[in-house]
C-alpha cells in the first residue's frame, strides 16, 4: 500500500456530499467471516432436560410434539408360555394345529384336560398329546468327567452339587441321570429326554468302575462277586470282574448295569471290606478320552446312536 493511500484513506471522495471513502475490499482486503448463529430446532433440544410438549395460559399445546421412544416390554418367564406354542416348539404340529388340538381334548396338563384357548404352562408341567409326553426344549446330553466332593442332585440344600459344574453346558433343564456319590468320581450323563431316562431305568447302563479297597481282595471273594450274590434277599449281579493290571490286589475293575452306586458299598461291605475309592471309567460306549476331571462335553448324534446300541 503507498503512503498517498494511507493519507487519503478517511477523506471525502470529492464527487459532491460529505462521504467518506471506504476501505476497498479487493486485493486481499476482503473482511474475514464470522460463523452465523446456528438455529435452535427441536432435535437439537435435549429430551431430559426440557418437557417435550409446551402449553399456552389458555392449556392448548404449543410447540413441536417429540414422539417418546417406545418401551419394550420385557418378557416374564414365570407368566408361562402359551399351551400352543409349547406344544409346536415340541415339534408335534404347528401352533394352528395345536389350536385344533387343545379343542378336541388331546391335551393334558398335569393330569387335566385343557381346551381353553390362550391357556399358559410352565417348562416344569406335565403336559401330553395323546398320552405322550412333551418336551418344549431340544433333547440335550451332557457327559461330565465328577470330581470328588459333589453331590448327584439337583437341590441347592446339599452345598455344591453336580448342577454348579454343568451350569454353562446348555439352557435346557438337564437333570443327572444315575448316581455317583460325593467322593466318587467319573463319568456321569445329564439329559432333559424323559424317554431316554425311563428306557435306560428299566434297562440300566453298563457301567465300568475302577475300585480301590481298604486291603486285598481275596481269590474266592472274586469268585462269588462274579457268581453274583444274594444280599438281604435281593440277587445282585455283575457283568465282570477281575483284578487291575499292575496295580495291588485291592484294586479291582467291576462291570455291572446299574444306575448306582451305592450297590458296590452294599457288596464289598457285605464281604467285609471297605471302599476306599470309585471312579466310573466307562459308561456304555463313552469313555473318559479327552475329558479333564471337572469339564463337560455335549454327546454327539453318532455317539448317542452307538449308545443306544450298545445298551
Amino acid at each position: 500500500m503507498s503512503r498517498q493511500d494511507n493519507t487519503n484513506r478517511g477523506k471525502a471522495s470529492g464527487r459532491g456530499g460529505n462521504n467518506q471513502r471506504n476501505r476497498s475490499n479487493a486485493r486481499g482486503n476482503a473482511p474475514l467471516k464470522t460463523e452465523a448463529p446456528s438455529k435452535k430446532t427441536g432435535r437439537q433440544q435435549d429430551p431430559v432436560s426440557k418437557p417435550k410438549l409446551k402449553f399456552d395460559k389458555s392449556g392448548k399445546e404449543i410447540g413441536r410434539r417429540e414422539v417418546a421412544p417406545k418401551q419394550v416390554k420385557k418378557s416374564n418367564p414365570e407368566d408361562g408360555i402359551r399351551l400352543n406354542k409349547y406344544i409346536a416348539n415340541s415339534g408335534v404340529c404347528s401352533r394352528r394345529e395345536a389350536d385344533t388340538f387343545i379343542a378336541t381334548g388331546l391335551v393334558t396338563v398335569n393330569g387335566k384336560i385343557i381346551n381353553e384357548m390362550g391357556y399358559k404352562v410352565q417348562l416344569n408341567d406335565d403336559v401330553r398329546f395323546d398320552g405322550r409326553r412333551l418336551n418344549p426344549e431340544p433333547n440335550t446330553y451332557v457327559l461330565l468327567n465328577k470330581p470328588k466332593g459333589f453331590a448327584t442332585t439337583d437341590s441347592n440344600a446339599k452345598g455344591m452339587t453336580v448342577m454348579d459344574l454343568v451350569a454353562n453346558a446348555t439352557t435346557a433343564k438337564i437333570k443327572p441321570f444315575g448316581r455317583l456319590g460325593r467322593n466318587a468320581t467319573g463319568l456321569l450323563l445329564f439329559t432333559n429326554d424323559e424317554e431316554f431316562v425311563q428306557k435306560f431305568s428299566k434297562k440300566g447302563i453298563s457301567r465300568l468302575f475302577h475300585i480301590a479297597l481298604d486291603k486285598n481282595l481275596k481269590a474266592e471273594h472274586l469268585k462269588k462277586i462274579k457268581d453274583g450274590l444274594t444280599i438281604e434277599g435281593k440277587e445282585i449281579a455283575v457283568e465282570e470282574i477281575s483284578y487291575v493290571d499292575n496295580s495291588p490286589k485291592s484294586e479291582v475293575g467291576l462291570k455291572i448295569k446299574h444306575t448306582g452306586n451305592s450297590v458296590i458299598r452294599t457288596i464289598f461291605e457285605h464281604l467285609g471290606y471297605d471302599v476306599m475309592r470309585v471312579d466310573c471309567v466307562t459308561l456304555g460306549p463313552l469313555t473318559k478320552k479327552d475329558l479333564p476331571r471337572g469339564r463337560w462335553r455335549t454327546l454327539t448324534s453318532k455317539e448317542l446312536n452307538m449308545f443306544s446300541m450298545a445298551n
